[in-house]
């Protein structure tokens, strides 16, 4: 009787525990990329290590691009949607965090080209190099100003 107790003690508590002991699902993201892509794959991994929720399609991502509305001369390769904004490349989980915070008026977030040692571009394979490069801000008419380098 005395270790029934002691079980319906426990499992009354393990009920009674905080929500917050559960791991929070992050914002919602959608991202559009080639399948056989291995560094988008690891962007991914990065914006869910970071707490991002992430939906994938393997559909290429060219055309959601240019629906999206963004420049062409700004692209990579691969196009994410989040809260309203087009996230372009391989543009750090953190950036993104903040954009979202911030709520600037703007189109979205772009790192053009694919910058060895940006997130996704940082495997073994590069044996640590880190080449410098700039995460845009991009307004809906297509300019852009720098909203964090990596040097």
């Amino acid at each position: 009787m005395h270790t029934r107790r002691t079980v319906l003690a426990s499992l009354s508590a393990l009920l009674a525990a905080p929500a917050w002991a559960a791991k929070p699902v992050g914002p919602a993201m959608e991202v559009w990329k080639d399948p056989n892509c291995g560094c988008c794959k690891d962007w991914v991994k990065h914006l869910e290590q970071a707490g991002f929720a992430v939906r994938v399609y393997d559909t290429g991502n060219e055309a959601k691009r240019a629906e999206l509305g963004m420049p062409q001369t700004l692209g990579s390769c691969h196009t994410g949607q989040v809260g309203g904004y087009v996230i372009e490349g391989h543009v750090p989980a953190e950036d993104i965090k903040r954009l979202l915070r911030d709520k600037p008026k703007a189109l979205g977030l772009s790192v053009p080209g694919m910058p060895i040692g940006s997130p996704g571009m940082d495997g073994a394979i590069y044996k640590g190099r880190k080449d410098p490069f700039d995460v845009l801000l991009v307004a809906a008419n297509g300019s852009r100003t720098v909203f964090q380098s990596y040097r």
